[in-house]
């Protein structure tokens, strides 16, 4: 059991069980599910389903955050996305056919490509600081988002690209079939393939793994560009749901989310060694955070704090100071070793 519980993972998943555990108690049918229409239903579901924008931009940002980066623009690129897919629809000559879907996602998946490789380009060739470089974008990124719409929001009537974030296929959402496939992919290519360690050398030591002849450069190019590929993917889930994109509000402080996620779920922000279940964990635990706010009927206004008391207390857990030290306090105190008495010798 001790050994269980020194595992990386083992707090977080019992803090998402403690919180399942939680809301199953409020609520009698909260693990239930149900087919209706060929269709799965129940607030697992949900948490799913809703959680899925989260997981996939928290995947791109644990593979950045492994190489001592940080990502701060992928809601901006969520917004552009959204906005430049949904723009292309409304303006299109044939606004519902598939083949205008087919094409705003490309366009989507584009812009994401482009704006990953300007991240990259800042920070692996020109030298700026991962946060200084992604916070440029995240400002402007809106901006040009905002441009896009003209300040709008712009709604769109397309089943196709409406089923990306409101869709079923094979009984479950669309949304979450994309997610596992994009999480199958990247932890195919980081855990079966050379990618994963070259990413953890060059986040344990970019000045040894360059002298030792890897191209770090083209290892962190690789990880914006997936990155904003994810956040791209991530804004046409959230603009297809409500058919419409909505440059202002869409993925806003959605980048704080995922970062919350990866840390929850083990990944060091110092880089290095990295796991991607923990972060799909971390994701489903701030998601399910949301969810039982709304549950236990708590105040709106205290959201926030509920939520950071949470994330907190998981990450206390997790730190290795923090174990010590409640493993010194639950210990039993040793009695003091006592010398034996030695004879005195007289003179």
């Amino acid at each position: 059991m001790t050994s269980l519980l020194k595992h990386r993972l083992a707090w977080p998943v019992i803090a998402l069980a403690a919180l399942l555990l939680l809301n199953q108690l409020f609520r009698p049918d909260f693990l239930a599910l149900r087919m209706q229409d060929g269709h799965l239903y129940g607030s697992l579901i949900d948490i799913m389903r809703n959680g899925a924008p989260t997981i996939l931009i928290a995947l791109g940002m644990t593979l950045v955050i492994a190489t001592r980066g940080i990502d701060l623009s992928v809601g901006a690129v969520v917004a552009i996305a959204g906005a430049a897919s949904c723009a292309y629809i409304a303006a299109s000559p044939e606004p519902g056919s598939p083949a205008t879907a087919l094409t705003a996602v490309l366009i989507a998946v584009v812009a994401g490509l482009a704006v990953g490789a300007w991240n990259g380009f800042l920070v692996a060739t020109i030298g700026v600081q991962p946060i200084i470089a992604t916070l440029v974008l995240m400002t402007a990124g809106r901006g040009i988002a905002q441009l896009i719409t003209g300040g709008q929001i712009i709604s769109v009537t397309n089943d196709g690209y409406k089923a990306i974030g409101a869709g079923y296929l094979f009984t479950l959402p669309v949304s979450i079939l994309i997610t596992a496939a994009v999480f199958v992919l990247a932890a195919g290519l980081t855990r079966r393939t050379a990618l994963g360690t070259l990413i953890e050398a060059v986040g344990i030591n970019p000045v040894a793994s360059r002298l030792a002849g890897l191209r770090s450069r083209n290892i962190v190019w690789i990880v914006y560009v997936f990155s904003a590929v994810c956040a791209a993917f991530a804004g046409l889930m959230i603009s297809s749901n409500v058919t419409a994109a909505d440059a202002n509000n869409a993925g806003l402080y959605i980048e704080m989310d995922a970062i919350l996620a990866v840390v929850i779920g083990g990944t060091s922000l110092a880089g290095g060694r990295y796991t991607l279940t923990g972060t799909v964990v971390g994701a489903f635990i701030i998601q399910t955070l949301t969810t039982t706010v709304y549950t236990l009927g708590i105040p709106p206004e205290v959201t926030l704090v509920f939520k950071a008391l949470v994330v907190i207390t998981v990450c206390l857990l997790q730190a290795p100071k923090a174990r010590k030290l409640f493993a010194r306090v639950k210990a039993p105190a040793r009695p003091a070793a006592t010398e034996p008495a030695k004879e005195e010798v007289a003179l």
